[in-house]
């Protein structure tokens, strides 16, 4: 029987995971409207037909919860993804894909969270959408309220985004269709379509 002051030698490294890929973080980068929750959600759902363990972390549903107490200064956004980077990595340590969804403009924090995962366990995909395809777009219209001055330090908009400089896979939701986009992140994982 174990005792209160035993530990347990078992890592979350050692805990069984799913047959298919090894579980990783796929972060999903770019302006609002580019199409990321939409990707994640549909990359969640393939992988969950399949039997895989799959979790979506979309900015909008963390800012409902675990972030709600921040705002949208440079440094509430660092926090935000800061949080969301080492949920992200709770989750790939239990096994699963965690597909984070979040505009997270800035390249220093998207390294650091990078930083917190072994070597290929983070996959950086720019989901990439001119500001016009974004603007056009505008499921929340949030571009008309930070055009309008309702909204400050809106990325794209009056707050900078830094596009990724080497992503592992860029993504244009102009071009490409939710079908295309999603069998594109699967081959990254080493999936079949």
């Amino acid at each position: 029987m174990l005792q209160p002051d035993e530990t347990s030698d078992i890592t979350c490294q050692d805990c069984s995971r799913p047959q298919g890929p090894p579980a990783r973080a796929v972060w999903l980068t770019g302006l609002s409207g580019a199409g990321k929750t939409t990707l994640a959600q549909a990359l969640e759902a393939s992988l969950q037909r399949d039997g895989l363990r799959a979790c979506v972390l979309d900015g909008d549903r963390l800012r409902a919860g675990l972030s709600s107490d921040l705002g949208f200064s440079d440094a509430d956004r660092a926090e935000s993804v800061r949080r969301a980077a080492h949920v992200a990595r709770l989750f790939v340590d239990a096994g699963m894909v965690a597909i984070v969804a979040l505009i997270s403009p800035f390249r220093a924090e998207r390294a650091a969270a990078r930083a917190l995962f072994a070597p290929g366990d983070f996959i950086e995909v720019y989901v990439n959408v001119p500001l016009a395809v974004a603007e056009e777009r505008d499921p929340k219209g949030l571009y008309r309220r930070a055009r309008s001055g309702g909204l400050p330090h809106f990325t794209g908009i009056d707050s900078p985004y830094e596009p990724p400089e080497a992503p592992v896979l860029e993504l244009r939701t102009d071009t490409l269709s939710v079908a295309e986009c999603v069998e594109r992140l699967r081959a990254r994982l080493g999936l079949a379509p």
